[in-house]
């Protein structure tokens, strides 16, 4: 009975979170009136499907200043803080948080999509098919970062509830990690070939144009973001499968898999107004409430402000705010709390940028971009998975990754925007720790990628640093915890409701519920 109730809440909850995330007007839309419309549409629903993730994509208060800020901000060192007692343990309300979000958000939304889309008749299937085949690109990355995070999850038979009628009966198993990728990257493919392939009615090119908020019903955008997220996905299990010949697949072919590979085809959802409500969110609050709270979680972080200052990198100026005296100094994550926090209460310590960052109100949600794109080209190449110019790829990176940031730099309206000076960055290509070099390649690579990903895209950029194990970090041990978890973990522990009500499929996994066990594709 325990085991049904639960299953119902989540039900429920999922179709809260839709609730609590649209207005009057737009609830209207995704829930006609009886009277006028027998039932909600796919095209409607796959609007509240995107909006479904808007709290772990944006940079909201609650993502920014609960949940990352304490845990995948301080294992990359793309955040600065404080050390305390147990500043390595993810807990419990954390996982729940993030565990619940994906659940409650995506998982549920696209089970409910899949069954609306499944109802329809041989014509509107078709019809209705681009819909379908964006959802699933969008899930597939929304799932990639849960595995990311956690390892083994309940997927292939989550959210069935609907179909399978028996409460018990759909308690889901947690699928092999392995396996999940797996799966994804040949569908992936799969999406790409029939997205390619599609030839959209003016009627329904228009319908999805108007649902389709982070596209804006480009279907070209939707065909790179499968490309490049199974690109992605790829080169995160290189060292444990080989495939080389899915890389090259994709890269020596590009008519047939185009990838992103200019800003201005970036996947990320562009803020509307201020604190990013336009995309809508059950969160109250920005980036900069999330940011600015207490003096505390806009930390320059030390390893990131030393690299743009050695190389006088062309970011820096937009990145950080210097401190009292006009330096960039970071924040040093081997001092004790105290130096720390004195260090910060004399001013002594930068901030990010407010106008780029903490207080701009057209902050993007980053989902996956050119930069990113270029940087896995140029691993590609340069590990013999795929054949070109890693040199070019990696030069490409550097660029495009300055751009987008003077770009986000430009939508703030804090602080006059500072223009990018073309001269400062093709010297920046040519100072010592950046200048291209074979021999230290990958750690480049992985260096620029950090940078890159950093404070936007804190998962990828926590996942990249765990495969690569680079950019090479220090970290105080915290010696004092009775938990044992002395440094960063490697895996946030599954949430206490599965322990608790999916007790069965949870006992499957258990011995791996460790922060130290890794995620499969972390082998070096």
């Amino acid at each position: 009975m325990k085991n049904k109730l639960y299953l119902v809440l989540v039900m429920f909850a999922g179709l809260a979170v839709m609730f609590n995330s649209c207005d009057k007007g737009e609830l209207e839309e995704l829930y006609p009136n009886p009277g006028k419309s027998s039932t909600a549409t796919v095209e409607n629903f796959f609007t509240g499907f995107l909006k479904s993730a808007n709290n772990v994509v944006m940079p909201y208060y609650w993502r920014f200043f609960v949940v990352e800020q304490p845990t995948i901000g301080r294992f990359t060192q793309v955040m600065g803080w404080s050390n305390s007692p147990d500043q390595y343990i993810v807990s419990a309300a954390i996982s729940d948080w993030r565990w619940g979000q994906y659940y409650n958000g995506p998982m549920t939304h696209y089970r409910v999509l899949e069954s609306l889309y499944n109802e329809l008749d041989e014509e509107g299937q078709a019809e209705m098919k681009i819909f379908m085949l964006a959802a699933k690109v969008f899930f597939h990355d929304q799932t990639q970062q849960m595995v990311d995070i956690f390892g083994d999850l309940p997927w292939s038979e989550a959210g069935m509830v609907r179909e399978i009628g028996d409460l018990d009966g759909a308690l889901p198993k947690y699928d092999d990690a392995k396996e999940i990728y797996t799966t994804m990257i040949a569908d992936l493919k799969s999406l790409s070939n029939e997205i390619g392939g599609l030839e959209l009615s003016p009627f329904v090119a228009g319908l999805f144009a108007d649902k389709d908020y982070l596209n804006n019903g480009s279907v070209v955008l939707w065909q790179k973001y499968a490309n490049s997220l199974r690109l992605r996905m790829l080169m995160r299990i290189s060292d444990v499968v080989d495939v080389s010949a899915d890389i090259a697949e994709i890269l020596n072919n590009p008519g047939d898999y185009p990838v992103v590979d200019g800003n201005d085809e970036n996947i990320m959802l562009i803020a509307g107004g201020p604190d990013l409500y336009a995309t809508t969110s059950s969160m109250t609050g920005g980036i900069r409430q999330a940011m600015e709270t207490w003096g505390q979680y806009d930390i320059a972080p030390m390893a990131l402000c030393d690299h743009m200052v050695t190389n006088t990198d062309p970011r820096l100026e937009i990145t950080f705010d210097p401190n009292i005296n006009g330096e960039y100094l970071g924040m040093d994550p081997l001092l004790d709390g105290t130096e720390q926090s004195n260090m910060l209460s004399d001013g002594l310590i930068a901030r990010y940028d407010t106008s780029t960052f903490t207080r701009n109100n057209y902050f993007p949600g980053f989902i996956i971009g050119a930069a990113e794109v270029s940087f896995i080209k140029a691993e590609a190449y340069q590990k013999g998975l795929a054949t070109g110019d890693a040199k070019a790829a990696y030069n490409a990176g550097v660029e495009q990754s300055i751009e987008f940031y003077y770009a986000i730099n430009a939508t703030g309206d804090y602080r006059d925007p500072i223009v990018m000076d073309a001269a400062v960055v093709a010297a920046y290509l040519d100072a010592p720790g950046v200048a291209w070099d074979a021999n230290d390649a990958i750690e480049m690579i992985a260096t620029q990628k950090w940078i890159n990903s950093g404070l936007g895209g804190m998962v990828q950029t926590w996942a990249e640093m765990l495969r690569l194990d680079l950019p090479e970090l220090e970290f105080r041990p915290d010696n004092a915890t009775a938990s044992g978890q002395t440094l960063p973990p490697y895996r946030w522990l599954y949430p206490s409701s599965e322990k608790a009500l999916n007790e069965t499929n949870y006992n499957a996994v258990v011995a791996n519920d460790k922060f130290g066990v890794k995620i499969f594709w972390d082998v070096n």
